[in-house]
């Protein structure tokens, strides 16, 4: 009789719930696309469809019941959807999929460039490759890197070139949590990435779709950065065009510890200002032509220019997933506007995502993805509550008090974006910039009223040769961007590192802040529930004691001050920020030679650590000498753990774990947690995707 009562509130509910249940249908979908990358086996994807296939009869089932009508319903509509999210996702990874490359090689190809990517900042160009392996004859796409030179420019979309290249499979983690290019590498199709080695013969000079487009972007980004110099033209490039290549790494961190990188790539923001400028001009213009004004209404007339203006810049600017992601979106406001419906509203930001992941479902699990619209439905969710509605109604008020108003207003918006994306910040790069509010009340409005349209009439001036002065003033707000950027992250604290989460910690996130936004009423409040249980997740979530790459050369162990002691300092850059990000303890670093924790030799470095109870030893291998079998198994017998970058002899057996290659190339990279003597690698969350290899017996 309880089950009974609770069903029929649950039906009366949805049933009175409205257009508040649309958007959950896009939540599911991303639910089922989000459990195919969750489980690991061929046979839990299917039994996961199966399993969704019985629930939707069972809705179906209890549907013909009148009392149980919108229950049944959401029942049999939401497993459906749940089992399409699942089946798109392994369909998309089955076609797209490329099979990496078994081994690292030193290939001459043949191919034909299908992209070129220009990154002055790095001094090289990317070219994306199409050939046929001699080996195999299978088909595969390559990246390669190619060094900048004066005299010899990197060939362009659609020639036929002959290299000689050193490849390698796409790397997967390096430590758990860290960024897993294989499966970005997987859904872009690439076999292997690598550089090349010695000059490119041009074979033939040819044709692609991609070209006109390409090379329309390289030109104006040539002559953007041929109008400012230094940080200010590479940062007008990347909003004139997309190109990020020629931005400095100093730079580039700079935005990211501020808050701010959003700004560089080409998103929401950028898309949406191109479009609202097209819409209000063409809106104006339009107004002047009363024979139009009479006959014609000028919303559908503007809201077609607007979006085709952004279409355009999709396309000359990439077209990449973020893009075209935004490009979407606005294209339905556009739409909303010309129908005389509401603009923003939380079922135009499902129709929007639902478009992205039916098109590019493995766009969920990116950071781009969830990060754009986690803020559109912070934004959309914000201004849709009657508070935030009464306090922006037109009053009859003085300049003053109303730009104060609608200035408190932009500073809470900044302060409920950045509270919505901290979860996901910390999930996907395990460090957050704390001042990346206030930075973005000035960055947004700067970038969006001062320097995007200084650029844009700079360019238009240009034609005739008078760009001049206007250029002058965007390198002045791109300077005055920069040093907003760069007060932000030279504050004390201005970035808070975090161990890596767990998928259930960003899962009750997510979900208690769609529960929030989604519905309305007092119900909403009950998402807080799942939001205080993460946040306490979240703070009880240990930093592991000793990280371990999956090479066994890069191995950071936090020491009793905070820092990271690491075994190879300074041998790889993106090793060693990754080792500090995912430690969580800080970003300062301390060479083992140099710690106190570490006795070495020319062959072997042996660390103490004192943790929980008990007394560690950690002995570590620094180079690839020869070692007598007896001595280093005694040494083996007294150390606790033993890493090692190459395969030990099995009469090393320490006490706890042996990590050499062996081991690591079935695990992965290895996260050690002492005090509950617990080992996450790798391996544990891959499971049978395409892009992590089955290890072999050696």
């Amino acid at each position: 009789m309880h089950l009974s009562s609770i069903a029929t509130r649950l039906d009366s509910a949805l049933a009175n719930a409205g257009f508040d249940r649309a958007p959950w249908l896009a939540v599911v979908l991303a639910g089922g696309i989000a459990s195919w990358f969750a489980l690991h086996s061929r046979w839990e994807w299917g039994a996961a469809i199966a399993a969704a296939l019985l629930m939707a009869l069972w809705g179906w089932a209890i549907s013909r019941n009148e009392t149980r009508e919108y229950l049944g319903r959401a029942v049999m509509i939401a497993t459906l959807v749940f089992a399409l999210g699942i089946g798109l996702v392994w369909a998309r990874s089955a076609t797209v999929g490329a099979e990496p490359l078994a081994y690292p090689r030193v290939v001459t190809l043949q191919g034909r460039v299908l992209e070129r990517e220009d990154q002055p900042a790095r001094d090289r160009s990317r070219l994306t490759l199409a050939y046929r392996d001699a080996q195999d004859g299978h088909a595969r796409k390559v990246r390669v890197n190619v060094p900048l030179l004066a005299d010899n420019a990197p060939p362009d979309e659609g020639d036929i070139v002959r290299l000689r290249s050193r490849l390698m499979p796409p790397a997967p983690p390096l430590v758990p949590g860290a960024y897993d290019f294989a499966r970005t590498a997987w859904f872009e199709g690439l076999a292997a990435t690598g550089s090349v080695i010695g000059e490119i013969e041009i074979l033939s000079v040819g044709q692609s779709e991609a070209g006109p487009f390409s090379r329309a972007q390289r030109h104006l980004s040539q002559h953007v950065r041929g109008q400012l110099s230094g940080s200010e033209g590479a940062i007008a490039a990347a909003f004139a065009s997309g190109d990020r290549g020629a931005i400095a790494e100093r730079d580039e961190s700079a935005m990211r510890d501020a808050g701010l990188t959003h700004l560089l790539s080409i998103s929401g923001l950028h898309v949406s200002a191109v479009i609202a400028a097209a819409y209000f001009l063409a809106l104006r213009i339009l107004a002047l032509w009363p024979w139009l004004v009479l006959r014609v209404r000028l919303p559908v007339m503007a809201a077609a220019v607007g979006a085709s203006a952004g279409i355009g810049y999709t396309l000359l600017t990439g077209a990449e997933v973020p893009t075209v992601r935004s490009c979407v979106g606005a294209v339905l406001v556009l739409l909303a506007l010309a129908l005389g419906r509401e603009p923003l509203s939380l079922r135009m930001v499902a129709v929007a995502a639902s478009v992205v992941m039916l098109a590019w479902p493995e766009a969920l699990v990116g950071p781009s993805f969830q990060m754009s619209f986690c803020a559109v439905i912070a934004l959309v969710a914000l201004h849709n509550t009657g508070p935030v509605r009464r306090f922006l109604a037109p009053r009859d008020e003085g300049m003053a008090r109303r730009f104060l108003r609608h200035l408190a207003m932009l500073l809470l918006t900044g302060f409920v974006i950045e509270i919505a994306l901290m979860p996901i910040v910390l999930f996907h790069f395990h460090r957050a910039g704390l001042y990346g509010a206030f930075a973005n009340v000035l960055a947004i409005p700067l970038t969006t009223f001062v320097s995007m349209p200084l650029i844009a009439l700079a360019l238009v001036l240009d034609l005739v040769g008078l760009g001049g002065p206007v250029w002058w003033l965007a390198g002045w707000s791109l300077d005055l961007l920069l040093a907003i950027a760069n007060f932000a992250a030279s504050q004390p604290g201005a970035v808070k590192l975090a161990p890596q989460m767990s998928g259930l910690t960003i899962a009750l996130f997510v979900l208690g802040g769609l529960w929030l936004a989604l519905w309305s009423g007092r119900g909403r409040l009950l998402g807080l529930l799942p939001v205080t249980l993460a946040l306490g997740l979240l703070v009880m979530t240990p930093a592991p004691d000793i990280l371990i790459g999956r090479d066994g050369r890069n191995v950071g162990i936090a020491d009793e001050e905070g820092r990271l002691v690491m075994l190879r300092e300074g041998r790889s850059g993106y090793a060693r920020d990754t080792l500090v990000e995912l430690g969580g303890r800080g970003a300062e670093t301390v060479g083992i030679d140099h710690s106190a924790l570490a006795r070495c030799s020319r062959d072997f470095c042996t660390v103490e650590l004192d943790r929980g109870d008990r007394h560690w030893s950690i002995l570590m291998a620094r180079s690839r000498d020869l070692v007598s079998e007896r001595a280093l198994a005694a040494a083996c017998e007294r150390a606790d753990i033993v890493v090692a970058d190459r395969y030990l002899p099995y009469t090393c057996r320490p006490r706890w774990l042996l990590a050499d290659r062996r081991f690591l190339s079935r695990s992965g990279g290895l996260a050690l947690y002492l005090d509950d003597r617990r080992v996450a690698t790798v391996a544990d969350g891959q499971g049978e995707h395409g892009w992590w290899r089955a290890p072999r017996d050696n």
